[in-house]
Protein backbone atom coordinates (compact mmCIF):
# COMPACT_ATOMS: atom_id res chain seq x y z
CA UNK A 1 0.00 0.00 0.00
CA UNK A 2 1.59 3.35 -1.02
CA UNK A 3 0.25 5.38 1.94
CA UNK A 4 -0.87 4.87 5.20
CA UNK A 5 -4.56 6.43 6.72
CA UNK A 6 -1.87 8.75 8.54
CA UNK A 7 -0.47 9.71 5.34
CA UNK A 8 -3.27 10.13 3.27
CA UNK A 9 -4.95 12.41 5.75
CA UNK A 10 -2.08 14.61 5.65
CA UNK A 11 -2.51 14.68 1.81
CA UNK A 12 -6.35 15.25 2.17
CA UNK A 13 -5.42 17.99 4.65
CA UNK A 14 -2.74 19.53 2.14
CA UNK A 15 -5.36 19.80 -0.94
CA UNK A 16 -8.12 20.76 0.96
CA UNK A 17 -6.24 24.34 1.76
CA UNK A 18 -6.31 26.94 -1.03
CA UNK A 19 -4.17 30.49 -0.85
CA UNK A 20 -5.08 33.84 -3.43
CA UNK A 21 -2.16 33.98 -5.73
CA UNK A 22 -1.33 36.41 -8.54
CA UNK A 23 1.28 33.54 -10.08
CA UNK A 24 0.84 31.65 -12.80
CA UNK A 25 -0.90 28.54 -12.54
CA UNK A 26 -1.91 25.43 -14.28
CA UNK A 27 -5.25 24.06 -14.30
CA UNK A 28 -4.22 20.74 -14.96
CA UNK A 29 -1.26 20.64 -12.78
CA UNK A 30 -3.32 22.17 -9.71
CA UNK A 31 -5.72 18.43 -9.90
CA UNK A 32 -2.74 16.22 -8.74
CA UNK A 33 -1.17 18.69 -6.24
CA UNK A 34 -0.08 16.61 -3.37
CA UNK A 35 -1.86 13.39 -4.74
CA UNK A 36 -0.07 10.83 -4.52
CA UNK A 37 -0.01 8.41 -8.01
CA UNK A 38 0.40 4.42 -6.96
CA UNK A 39 3.19 3.08 -8.87
CA UNK A 40 4.54 -0.75 -8.26
CA UNK A 41 3.48 -2.66 -5.36
CA UNK A 42 4.50 0.33 -2.70
CA UNK A 43 5.81 3.43 -4.86
CA UNK A 44 4.13 6.33 -5.57
CA UNK A 45 5.12 9.83 -6.90
CA UNK A 46 3.09 13.29 -6.17
CA UNK A 47 3.56 16.55 -7.13
CA UNK A 48 4.69 19.09 -4.13
CA UNK A 49 5.10 22.29 -5.88
CA UNK A 50 5.45 23.42 -9.43
CA UNK A 51 6.41 26.95 -11.22
CA UNK A 52 5.12 28.17 -14.86
CA UNK A 53 3.23 26.87 -17.65
CA UNK A 54 2.33 26.66 -21.15
CA UNK A 55 2.26 30.87 -21.42
CA UNK A 56 5.36 30.88 -19.36
CA UNK A 57 7.53 28.99 -21.63
CA UNK A 58 6.37 31.62 -24.40
CA UNK A 59 6.94 34.78 -22.16
CA UNK A 60 10.51 33.81 -22.00
CA UNK A 61 11.05 33.27 -25.64
CA UNK A 62 9.50 36.34 -26.45
CA UNK A 63 11.20 38.11 -23.06
CA UNK A 64 7.55 40.12 -22.61
CA UNK A 65 6.18 41.92 -19.76
CA UNK A 66 3.12 40.39 -19.92
CA UNK A 67 1.78 36.38 -19.88
CA UNK A 68 3.23 36.74 -23.25
CA UNK A 69 0.27 35.29 -25.04
CA UNK A 70 -0.88 36.65 -28.34
CA UNK A 71 -3.21 33.54 -29.18
CA UNK A 72 -3.61 30.50 -28.27
CA UNK A 73 -2.27 29.72 -31.29
CA UNK A 74 0.55 31.48 -31.65
CA UNK A 75 1.69 30.10 -28.21
CA UNK A 76 1.25 26.71 -29.56
CA UNK A 77 2.83 26.99 -33.02
CA UNK A 78 5.89 29.13 -31.24
CA UNK A 79 6.23 26.12 -28.69
CA UNK A 80 6.16 23.74 -31.30
CA UNK A 81 9.24 25.65 -32.80
CA UNK A 82 11.37 25.66 -30.00
CA UNK A 83 11.29 21.81 -29.44
CA UNK A 84 11.77 21.55 -32.80
CA UNK A 85 14.92 23.63 -33.21
CA UNK A 86 16.11 22.20 -29.69
CA UNK A 87 15.75 24.82 -27.89
CA UNK A 88 16.34 24.52 -23.87
CA UNK A 89 16.28 28.05 -21.98
CA UNK A 90 12.49 28.89 -22.52
CA UNK A 91 11.58 25.20 -20.68
CA UNK A 92 14.00 25.81 -17.93
CA UNK A 93 11.34 28.47 -17.06
CA UNK A 94 8.85 25.86 -15.52
CA UNK A 95 10.02 23.65 -12.66
CA UNK A 96 8.55 21.12 -10.77
CA UNK A 97 8.75 19.58 -7.13
CA UNK A 98 8.31 15.98 -6.55
CA UNK A 99 7.98 13.61 -3.66
CA UNK A 100 8.64 9.99 -5.21
CA UNK A 101 8.71 6.56 -3.51
CA UNK A 102 10.47 4.12 -5.17
CA UNK A 103 13.45 1.31 -4.41
CA UNK A 104 16.76 1.95 -3.89
CA UNK A 105 18.06 -0.15 -7.27
CA UNK A 106 15.74 2.52 -9.44
CA UNK A 107 16.75 5.26 -7.64
CA UNK A 108 20.55 4.51 -8.19
CA UNK A 109 19.46 4.56 -12.01
CA UNK A 110 17.37 7.58 -11.47
CA UNK A 111 20.15 9.69 -9.94
CA UNK A 112 22.33 9.50 -12.97
CA UNK A 113 20.15 12.01 -14.16
CA UNK A 114 22.29 15.32 -12.28
CA UNK A 115 19.88 18.06 -13.32
CA UNK A 116 17.71 18.12 -10.26
CA UNK A 117 17.85 19.45 -7.07
CA UNK A 118 17.82 15.77 -4.42
CA UNK A 119 16.55 15.27 -1.13
CA UNK A 120 16.70 11.69 -0.22
CA UNK A 121 14.98 10.20 3.61
CA UNK A 122 17.80 9.72 5.42
CA UNK A 123 18.65 6.05 6.85
CA UNK A 124 21.29 7.25 9.17
CA UNK A 125 18.75 9.30 11.19
CA UNK A 126 15.59 7.32 10.36
CA UNK A 127 14.67 3.77 10.36
CA UNK A 128 13.62 2.33 7.12
CA UNK A 129 10.03 0.63 6.39
CA UNK A 130 9.90 -3.16 5.96
CA UNK A 131 8.78 -2.65 2.59
CA UNK A 132 10.39 -4.15 -0.65
CA UNK A 133 9.65 -4.20 -4.01
CA UNK A 134 8.67 -7.59 -5.19
CA UNK A 135 8.17 -8.33 -9.07
CA UNK A 136 4.74 -9.68 -10.02
CA UNK A 137 5.09 -12.95 -12.22
CA UNK A 138 4.70 -11.63 -15.48
CA UNK A 139 7.74 -9.23 -14.99
CA UNK A 140 10.16 -11.83 -14.02
CA UNK A 141 12.31 -12.57 -17.44
CA UNK A 142 15.30 -14.25 -17.96
CA UNK A 143 18.37 -12.22 -19.54
CA UNK A 144 18.23 -11.23 -23.31
CA UNK A 145 20.56 -12.55 -25.36
CA UNK A 146 20.14 -9.71 -27.87
CA UNK A 147 21.06 -7.25 -25.30
CA UNK A 148 23.69 -7.48 -22.57
CA UNK A 149 21.50 -4.67 -20.56
CA UNK A 150 18.15 -5.77 -20.72
CA UNK A 151 15.25 -8.82 -20.80
CA UNK A 152 14.12 -11.49 -22.13
CA UNK A 153 11.00 -14.20 -21.86
CA UNK A 154 9.34 -14.68 -19.10
CA UNK A 155 10.29 -17.15 -16.09
CA UNK A 156 7.41 -19.59 -15.68
CA UNK A 157 6.87 -22.04 -14.05
CA UNK A 158 8.44 -23.34 -10.49
CA UNK A 159 11.48 -21.10 -11.86
CA UNK A 160 8.85 -18.19 -11.46
CA UNK A 161 7.91 -19.60 -7.75
CA UNK A 162 11.27 -20.21 -7.02
CA UNK A 163 12.98 -16.89 -7.75
CA UNK A 164 10.33 -15.00 -5.95
CA UNK A 165 10.68 -16.94 -2.93
CA UNK A 166 14.27 -16.05 -2.65
CA UNK A 167 13.45 -12.40 -3.33
CA UNK A 168 11.28 -12.46 -0.16
CA UNK A 169 13.24 -14.86 2.19
CA UNK A 170 16.68 -12.85 1.49
CA UNK A 171 15.00 -9.55 1.77
CA UNK A 172 12.91 -10.93 4.95
CA UNK A 173 15.82 -12.02 6.60
CA UNK A 174 18.50 -8.54 5.95
CA UNK A 175 15.60 -6.70 7.25
CA UNK A 176 15.49 -9.29 10.18
CA UNK A 177 19.26 -8.99 11.23
CA UNK A 178 18.51 -5.12 10.70
CA UNK A 179 16.17 -4.61 12.96
CA UNK A 180 18.82 -7.25 15.62
CA UNK A 181 21.35 -4.93 14.94
CA UNK A 182 19.78 -1.39 15.82
CA UNK A 183 17.88 -2.77 18.62
CA UNK A 184 19.04 -1.37 21.65
CA UNK A 185 17.51 -3.89 24.06
CA UNK A 186 20.09 -5.91 25.90
CA UNK A 187 22.99 -4.57 23.59
CA UNK A 188 24.42 -0.88 22.76
CA UNK A 189 22.79 -1.35 19.17
CA UNK A 190 24.89 -0.84 16.10
CA UNK A 191 24.18 2.54 14.26
CA UNK A 192 21.93 3.05 11.80
CA UNK A 193 24.57 4.35 9.20
CA UNK A 194 26.09 1.17 9.10
CA UNK A 195 23.44 -1.12 9.75
CA UNK A 196 21.66 -0.07 6.54
CA UNK A 197 24.80 -1.67 4.60
CA UNK A 198 22.93 -5.09 5.28
CA UNK A 199 19.85 -3.91 3.66
CA UNK A 200 18.85 -5.10 -0.15
CA UNK A 201 18.27 -2.97 -2.96
CA UNK A 202 15.30 -3.28 -3.25
CA UNK A 203 14.12 -1.96 -0.25
CA UNK A 204 12.24 1.34 -0.42
CA UNK A 205 12.85 4.98 -0.26
CA UNK A 206 11.74 8.27 -0.64
CA UNK A 207 12.96 11.45 -1.98
CA UNK A 208 12.15 15.09 -2.75
CA UNK A 209 12.89 15.86 -6.83
CA UNK A 210 13.15 19.12 -8.39
CA UNK A 211 13.77 19.60 -11.57
CA UNK A 212 12.92 22.13 -14.65
CA UNK A 213 11.05 21.02 -17.43
CA UNK A 214 13.71 20.98 -20.04
CA UNK A 215 15.43 18.66 -18.04
CA UNK A 216 12.13 16.72 -16.98
CA UNK A 217 11.68 16.00 -20.47
CA UNK A 218 15.17 14.71 -21.04
CA UNK A 219 14.43 12.04 -18.36
CA UNK A 220 11.12 11.31 -19.57
CA UNK A 221 12.55 10.67 -23.59
CA UNK A 222 15.10 7.84 -22.27
CA UNK A 223 12.84 6.69 -19.14
CA UNK A 224 9.62 6.40 -21.08
CA UNK A 225 11.17 4.74 -23.69
CA UNK A 226 9.86 1.46 -24.50
CA UNK A 227 13.44 -0.08 -24.05
CA UNK A 228 13.77 1.72 -20.55
CA UNK A 229 14.09 -0.59 -17.72
CA UNK A 230 10.06 -1.33 -16.73
CA UNK A 231 10.54 -0.35 -13.02
CA UNK A 232 12.24 3.14 -14.08
CA UNK A 233 9.58 3.26 -16.82
CA UNK A 234 6.35 3.15 -14.72
CA UNK A 235 7.47 6.38 -12.77
CA UNK A 236 8.27 7.79 -15.89
CA UNK A 237 4.92 7.08 -17.76
CA UNK A 238 3.22 8.35 -14.51
CA UNK A 239 5.54 11.15 -14.64
CA UNK A 240 4.07 11.73 -18.02
CA UNK A 241 0.45 11.93 -17.10
CA UNK A 242 0.94 14.65 -14.53
CA UNK A 243 3.20 16.88 -17.54
CA UNK A 244 0.68 16.67 -19.70
CA UNK A 245 -1.47 17.80 -17.99
CA UNK A 246 0.64 20.47 -16.90
CA UNK A 247 1.34 21.89 -19.92
CA UNK A 248 -0.33 20.32 -22.32
CA UNK A 249 1.15 22.13 -25.61
CA UNK A 250 4.66 21.75 -24.44
CA UNK A 251 4.13 17.98 -23.82
CA UNK A 252 2.21 17.30 -27.17
CA UNK A 253 4.85 18.86 -28.77
CA UNK A 254 7.56 16.61 -26.86
CA UNK A 255 5.41 13.45 -27.58
CA UNK A 256 5.77 14.39 -31.68
CA UNK A 257 9.30 15.11 -31.50
CA UNK A 258 10.88 13.31 -29.07
CA UNK A 259 9.26 10.41 -28.22
CA UNK A 260 7.42 9.82 -31.61
CA UNK A 261 10.37 11.41 -33.84
CA UNK A 262 13.83 9.60 -34.67
CA UNK A 263 16.98 10.87 -35.53
CA UNK A 264 19.04 10.02 -37.93
CA UNK A 265 22.66 9.79 -39.21
CA UNK A 266 23.96 11.16 -42.35
CA UNK A 267 24.61 7.94 -43.34
CA UNK A 268 20.98 6.63 -42.34
CA UNK A 269 19.73 9.95 -43.85
CA UNK A 270 21.59 9.12 -47.04
CA UNK A 271 20.33 5.68 -47.63
CA UNK A 272 16.45 6.91 -47.19
CA UNK A 273 17.55 9.27 -49.95
CA UNK A 274 19.16 6.66 -52.02
CA UNK A 275 15.66 4.43 -51.22
CA UNK A 276 13.62 7.65 -52.31
CA UNK A 277 15.04 7.74 -55.60
CA UNK A 278 14.76 3.41 -56.32
CA UNK A 279 17.44 2.15 -55.12
CA UNK A 280 17.77 -1.35 -53.18
CA UNK A 281 20.28 -0.44 -50.15
CA UNK A 282 21.20 -3.29 -48.27
CA UNK A 283 23.57 -3.92 -44.72
CA UNK A 284 26.44 -4.31 -47.12
CA UNK A 285 25.94 -1.46 -49.15
CA UNK A 286 24.56 1.13 -46.59
CA UNK A 287 27.58 1.94 -44.80
CA UNK A 288 26.84 1.18 -41.54
CA UNK A 289 27.37 -1.70 -39.01
CA UNK A 290 24.82 -4.32 -38.45
CA UNK A 291 23.60 -2.91 -35.40
CA UNK A 292 23.19 0.22 -36.90
CA UNK A 293 21.49 -1.21 -40.05
CA UNK A 294 19.31 -3.20 -37.60
CA UNK A 295 17.96 -0.14 -35.68
CA UNK A 296 17.75 1.88 -38.72
CA UNK A 297 15.36 -0.43 -40.46
CA UNK A 298 13.81 -0.40 -37.15
CA UNK A 299 13.43 3.16 -37.39
CA UNK A 300 11.69 2.76 -40.75
CA UNK A 301 9.15 0.32 -39.47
Amino acid sequence: MPLTPDQQAEVDAQRGQTTPTRRAVSPGMEQHLYTAIPVLDHGFVRVIDYMGDDAAICQAARVSYGRGTKSVQNDEGLIRYLMRHWHSTPFEMCEVKLHVKLPVFVARQWIRHRTANVNEYSARYSILDREFYIPAPEHLAAQSVVNNQGRGATLEGEEAARVLEILKTDANRAYDHYEQMISQEGQAGLARELARMNLPANIYTQWYWKVDLHNLLHFLRLRADAHAQYEIRVYADAICNVVADWVPFAYKAFEDYRMGGATMSATALDCVRRMLKGEEVTQETSGMSKGEWREFIDTLG
